[in-house]
């Protein structure tokens, strides 16, 4: 808008802008270096992990457009995740592969001192810290992922390429939750059910894949009912992402395979070194 002062005959301007269009960070980072916005990107809703939501969009969309598939290129970020987080995931699951093998000295310690839970906790501390086991360590990747799994969750609703971005089979929208449901056979009965009841195959996989990492892990020895609420966990989570955007679950899933890759290679690699050691 432009005015002219009467009196001296000076002008004034004042210019507004508006932006209508998508959020696409690109966009709105272009704006902002043309008519210097500062922070005009947070437009966008990043989240509290916005640190790393901002970097996992642009290596998801850079993915995506490289290999012509955003699933792809989900699963290939996985795998880069897996890279950089494995020296402590390593550690993590050696520590976790001793732990197993202590379990039946563990028993015995508590058969022992059934009636003195003080003392058998005491015990099993000096057996942890002789034997250089952290009995914790199985936690270390389960915190890692959390923000990792806020992240990539707002990436997935905020990347506008990713909305109606299909993956193999029956997921024609990563951005949207697993259509089909266990509770119908898949669609062979056919029967509408509510959003709630869709339990998907891809749920389901990410379930059967975390019971199965789970299983090789050694479970709670001094807390039975925290051992039950672990074994719950699976159906649990099965349940959440069946309401997840499916690239998030497919994200899991992925993730979850790998882990049980790298554990099998673990236990096995230090079967061998008790072998040799023996």
């Amino acid at each position: 808008s432009k005015a002219i002062n009467g009196d001296s005959g000076t002008k004034t301007e004042d210019i507004t802008r508006l932006f209508v269009g998508g959020k696409h960070a690109d966009l709105l980072n272009d704006d902002a270096a043309k008519f210097d916005i500062p922070l005009f990107d947070r437009a966008i809703d990043f989240g509290w992990y916005w640190f790393l939501t901002i970097p996992f969009l642009k290596l998801l969309s850079m993915l995506g457009h490289w290999l012509g598939s955003f699933g792809l290129g989900i699963i290939i970020f996985t795998v880069l995740l897996k890279v950089v987080t494995l020296p402590l995931s390593l550690k993590s699951s050696h520590s976790m592969a001793r732990m197993k093998d202590l379990q039946p000295e563990i028993k015995k310690l508590q058969e022992r001192l059934a009636d003195d839970k003080v003392k058998q906790n005491q015990e099993m501390m000096e057996l942890f810290k002789r034997e250089k086991v952290n009995p914790m360590s199985g936690c270390v990747p389960m915190l890692i992922q959390i923000p990792i799994f806020f992240s990539l969750y707002k990436v997935l609703s905020i990347d506008i390429d990713l909305r109606q971005a299909p993956f193999y089979g029956w997921i024609k929208d990563m951005s949207l939750p697993d259509p089909t449901s266990a509770l119908n056979l898949f669609g062979l009965i056919p029967v509408d059910l509510p959003t709630y009841l869709h339990i998907g195959a891809w749920p389901l996989l990410m379930g059967a894949s975390m019971l199965a990492q789970q299983k090789m892990m050694p479970q709670p020895t001094t807390d039975k009912t925290q051992a039950q609420m672990m074994m719950a966990l699976p159906f649990v989570f099965t349940y959440m992402l069946s309401q997840s955007p499916a690239g998030l679950v497919i994200y899991w899933t992925w993730s979850n395979l790998l882990g049980i890759a790298q554990q099998w290679y673990i236990q096995r690699m230090d079967a061998k070194r008790r072998g040799l050691r023996n």
